[in-house]
């Protein structure tokens, strides 16, 4: 099991993203390639806020949980 290096406001920011391109993609607004794209971005970004684990911020260091 990976450790968990996401924050509740980086969790949040990233399934609140996948929303947006939802909601563009079911108004019509963004075309077939953009919401490919987008829409693969999305569903990683929503994978990684359920496990709560980023792999590209393991070599870079970086952890936004709140340190106690």
């Amino acid at each position: 099991m990976m450790k968990k290096n996401m924050g509740m406001l980086d969790r949040g920011m990233r399934v609140v993203f996948a929303v947006v391109v939802a909601i563009l993609y079911f108004t019509g607004t963004i075309d077939a390639t953009q919401t490919m794209i987008f829409g693969a971005i999305a569903v990683v970004f929503v994978l990684t806020s359920l496990v709560g684990t980023c792999p590209l911020y393991f070599p870079f260091g970086i952890d936004t949980r709140e340190q106690k």
